[in-house]
């Protein structure tokens, strides 16, 4: 399975447009510095009151279809 690192700080103000619907996707740049875009919805289990913050590490499969994604920090 391959994986990416990012770095996220997202805003609880800014998240809250993913609960509304106004947004889908997420994008933001790996470590490697690649742009990574993924479904926003999977990072509901990290939201804190104060938003999104830390490094986490996304699992796809070969097609590049996400599979799972864990905080590390």
């Amino acid at each position: 399975m391959n994986s990416l690192i990012v770095n996220l700080a997202i805003p609880a103000d800014e998240f809250v447009r993913i609960y509304q619907g106004s947004a889908k996707v997420v994008i933001a740049q790996s470590i490697e510095g690649k742009q990574v875009k993924f479904p926003a919805d999977i990072l509901r289990p990290y939201v804190l009151h104060q938003g999104i913050y830390g490094q986490f590490k996304i699992h796809f499969d070969e097609l590049h279809k996400f599979k799972s994604i864990e905080k590390l920090r």
